[in-house]
């Protein structure tokens, strides 16, 4: 399947989902209960800002009312979560899962630090997120639309790691030209964000929730320069401006701006092919595998609920930004397009880690 088939097809399908109903809940109440919604990143990133918006929202729209929490599970870019969450079992719906990008990437590479599967949860919500890369004010003024005058500059980022969602940027910069050298290790990309506000990172990259909550407030106070979204999918699967932020040029114009980058070949096929797996359907909500439908249909039926308020794209649009989510069916399929990519994309970045970082997952 080439990759503008993929995208199409997976665009077209989630289109398709989305519109489905939300089957009606039976009799379940959590009245007096707590929910623990377990986020495996730091408090600081994109992720916990997503799971902090949705929370009070779903406590409000579920039977009973009950008091949701986020908790925290960093370690291992995520994988340590997502391991911890594969072995946990239905109790009384008290139990939610939150992933992203740097947790499929893993799964998608077949990373051996993997043992957990995503066909055995069940998904009940899924939203798209894009995200922004910006530089240092000294750096931000060399910036005109390319990379050209920054390609003598040392950078520093700070990452998860070359195998988690961080391969985007990391492999995009490297499309540029541009000299980057990542800090691995740090536990959620809001880690990542206080290195940048520290002076130890010159270069950074948020997703949407994460840029919203702490980046803009840097571009505001001009301690950063916002240099490039990923941008968005329109209908045909082609990349256009993120309509969160239409007034940041894509890597897409950046890459076609800059000398020797190229928005054709198998770079830039895999590199889309990843952009399409971690971004358009970025963020989902699991139950453990075993959950009754009884509980599901209520978890799929609040978050219907949260989707259809009245003010939800107004203060939406302000935390997490203006993306598409989907609950039911949709989040079904949209778990099929987060956790599928082409074999030749894959087998450029497991060639690609190799060379550039010494990766080998095999």
């Amino acid at each position: 399947m080439t990759i503008s088939n993929f995208t199409r097809r997976a665009v077209v399908g989630l289109i398709a989902a989305a519109g489905l109903a939300a089957p009606v809940a039976a009799e379940v109440d959590f009245s007096g209960k707590t929910i623990e919604w377990v986020i495996p990143f730091s408090e600081t990133g994109g992720s916990a800002k997503w799971a902090n918006f949705f929370a009070p929202l779903l406590s409000e729209a579920l039977p009973g009312q009950p008091t949701v929490v986020v908790k925290f599970m960093p370690g291992a870019g995520s994988t340590k979560g997502a391991n911890w969450f594969q072995e946990q079992e239905h109790d009384d719906g008290t139990l939610l899962f939150g992933t992203s990008g740097s947790t499929q990437f893993p799964y998608l590479l077949s990373d051996p630090r993997v043992r957990y599967e995503y066909n055995d949860w069940i998904p009940v919500m899924a939203s798209g997120t894009g995200g922004v890369a910006y530089l240092n004010p000294e750096d931000g003024a060399k910036f005109d639309g390319s990379a050209n005058a920054l390609k003598d500059t040392s950078f520093i980022y700070g990452s998860q790691g070359a195998t988690r969602l961080d391969l985007v940027p990391l492999l995009a910069w490297q499309m540029l030209g541009m000299d980057v050298e990542p800090v691995f290790g740090i536990k959620g990309r809001g880690d990542g964000r206080l290195m940048f506000e520290r002076g130890e990172a010159n270069i950074d990259y948020q997703t949407s929730s994460g840029y919203l909550g702490g980046s803009a407030p840097l571009v505001e106070a001009g301690q950063a320069v916002p240099m490039m979204t990923w941008g968005a999918l329109d209908a045909d699967g082609n990349i256009v401006r993120d309509p969160t932020f239409p007034d940041i040029a894509t890597f897409k114009e950046v890459c076609e701006a800059t000398d020797g980058c190229e928005t054709s070949g198998e770079a830039w096929d895999a590199w889309k092919a990843f952009f399409v797996a971690g971004f358009p359907v970025q963020k989902l909500a699991f139950l453990p595998g075993d959950t009754p439908q009884d509980v599901v249909d209520t978890y799929t039926a609040a978050f219907q609920a949260v989707t259809e308020r009245a003010d939800f794209g107004d203060i939406s649009s302000k935390r997490v930004g203006k993306y598409p989510v989907f609950v039911g069916d949709g989040s079904k399929a949209a778990l099929q397009t987060a956790t599928s990519v082409d074999d030749n994309a894959k087998q450029y970045v497991l060639n690609w880690l190799k060379d550039s970082y010494g990766v080998e997952l095999n």
